[in-house]
């Protein structure tokens, strides 16, 4: 008996030489896109030396508008550029680390800003009414921290955070928490 002739072995199909080398080119490009930029080091870098306008790295204090913009095209990516600006200009007053279980107060707050960064009006959504203290407290750091950056693709923006007041008086926003215990 003969044996029937045993199927062709299929060919290894083998991968284009450049199929490597282009997953890599893009998974470089994704990791270059997710660094974060970085703070100019003097005073004159924060202003932009042409037409465009740098994005928000963190606070720049200033009476007649702030010297960055934001370019965030919706009030939920805004609060991220807000946060930062607040975080950096109550960088003593944050709370490092995971918050404690119980807090003792936590506030809900909505901010409209305008196109160059100003404060026009803040409204609790939920106020924590048993803190007094803490809800002036928060509305005077809220004001003072003007300008924002400026709104540059919305024109202006109302953004809302979540306030988590520590009874040692330091604080997280929701935006930016490490967490509670």
């Amino acid at each position: 008996m003969t044996q029937p002739p045993s199927p062709p072995k299929p060919s290894r199909r083998k991968r284009p030489f450049w199929l490597p080398a282009s997953v890599m080119a893009a998974v470089a490009a994704l990791m270059s896109a997710c660094r974060p930029p970085t703070a100019p080091t003097r005073p004159e870098e924060a202003l932009p030396a042409s037409s465009e306008t740098p994005a928000v790295v963190g606070p720049v204090p200033s009476e007649t508008g702030s010297a960055r913009t934001s370019a965030a095209a919706t009030p939920r990516a805004y609060r991220q550029d807000a946060a930062t600006h607040l975080y950096g200009l109550n960088a003593d007053r944050i709370h490092k680390g995971k918050l404690p279980p119980l807090l003792y107060a936590i506030g809900v707050l909505e901010v409209d800003i305008d196109k160059a960064g100003r404060v026009t009006a803040v409204r609790w959504l939920r106020a924590p009414r048993h803190a007094p203290e803490v809800m002036k407290e928060i509305e005077r750091m809220v004001r003072e921290a003007a300008p924002f950056p400026a709104p540059a693709r919305m024109g202006k923006v109302t953004y809302t955070d979540t306030w988590l007041w520590d009874k040692s008086g330091r604080f997280q926003l929701d935006t930016k928490t490490e967490g509670q215990l």
